[in-house]
């Protein structure tokens, strides 16, 4: 009997400490903190620029974070499984350039599927490298970055293309369901389908396993190699979605598209909760993320703020965000 209420203990208290108004504080804290910071950032800006508020900008606003919101759920994949992938935003310009000479060649569903298919096999080659070599993500990826800009700029001769079907440009760059631009359709459902394949499948637990322990997943029986590279492929096809939505808002395919977007997507995901030492997290802290920083982006414009002090803030929101995560995980901040 005793045995039994010595065994039962631990999680008779684990209960009741669930159940302290500390811990209560504390995943409050969690939950609200960031939706209260984000509505905080609003009032701020409308109360600046009541333009904010109208229609037309917050329609701009969602249009515009699109490509990024859909690169960071590929990026939130291989964060949440241990890893990073500094290559998203090339692969981006390497399946839009890709895309838009197969479709001026074969028109508009081959063009679409060629973007997607290059995203799919970069990632693919970006995690069997990772896994059958044992490297370093940051490394692979660095390098796939440099491989995708280079084989972009050979493709196009270092100019953008314009010609383009009308059609593409009209469907997935201006179109719009019932006032919503089709951009912003897009990477909400590209964010509830990563939301459903980490909370709801087999995939989305192991990729969790992995990224809290990968030594103990392997040794639980998990084909890490199999599910890194699927990460990284996941990864990459978000690439090529985003790929379809940037190119058609900005009507060009574009070899430098997207400098950069890669650490946004970072300093998004990392900005909304997910750690860095991976093996946890949500789609929802990447929404998060990419709200405060295509909010502060756009507010920082609509006060006539210079880009190169946009592009100071974003370097100041990226290094805090690191810092964040830190203590985050030291447990000097709520977590």
């Amino acid at each position: 009997m005793n045995e039994t209420d010595t065994g039962n203990q631990p999680t008779v208290d684990a209960v009741t400490a669930s159940h302290k108004p500390g811990s209560r504080l504390r995943s409050a804290a969690q939950h609200l903190g960031l939706p209260a910071f984000i509505i905080l950032l609003a009032g701020v800006t409308g109360f600046v620029e009541p333009r904010f508020w109208s229609s037309e900008n917050l329609i701009n606003l969602s249009r515009q974070i699109a490509p990024l919101l859909i690169i960071s759920v590929g990026q939130a994949f291989a964060v949440i499984s241990g890893g990073l992938d500094l290559s998203l935003a090339a692969c981006l310009a390497l399946s839009g350039v890709y895309g838009v000479m197969m479709m001026n060649e074969f028109g508009l569903l081959a063009g679409v599927a060629t973007m997607l298919v290059t995203g799919v096999v970069v990632g693919t080659i970006n995690g069997t490298i990772i896994t059958r070599f044992d490297v370093s993500p940051l490394v692979v990826t660095l390098g796939t970055l440099s491989i995708c800009r280079g084989l972009a700029l050979m493709a196009s001769g270092g100019l953008p293309i314009y010609e383009m079907p009308d059609s593409f440009i009209d469907i997935f760059g201006y179109g719009s369901i019932l006032g919503i631009p089709t951009p912003t359709i897009i990477a909400i459902l590209t964010l509830m389908a990563g939301a459903f394949i980490l909370k709801k499948t087999i995939f989305g637990r192991y990729v969790y396993a992995i990224g809290s322990n990968e030594t103990a997943a392997y040794s639980s029986g998990i084909n890490v190699t199999l599910y890194k590279t699927l990460v990284y492929a996941l990864a990459g096809l978000c690439a090529g979605i985003a790929a379809i939505v940037l190119t058609a808002w900005v009507n060009s395919a574009q070899p430098m598209a997207a400098t950069n977007m890669e650490l946004q997507a970072i300093a998004a995901v990392v900005l909304g909760g997910i750690a860095l030492t991976g093996g946890s997290g949500t789609m929802l802290n990447a929404l998060y993320g990419v709200i405060i920083l295509g909010m502060l982006s756009n507010s920082l414009n609509m006060i006539g703020v210079s880009s190169f002090m946009q592009t100071l803030v974003i370097g100041v929101v990226i290094v805090s965000a690191v810092i964040l995560d830190k203590m985050r995980r030291s447990g000097r901040i709520l977590n």
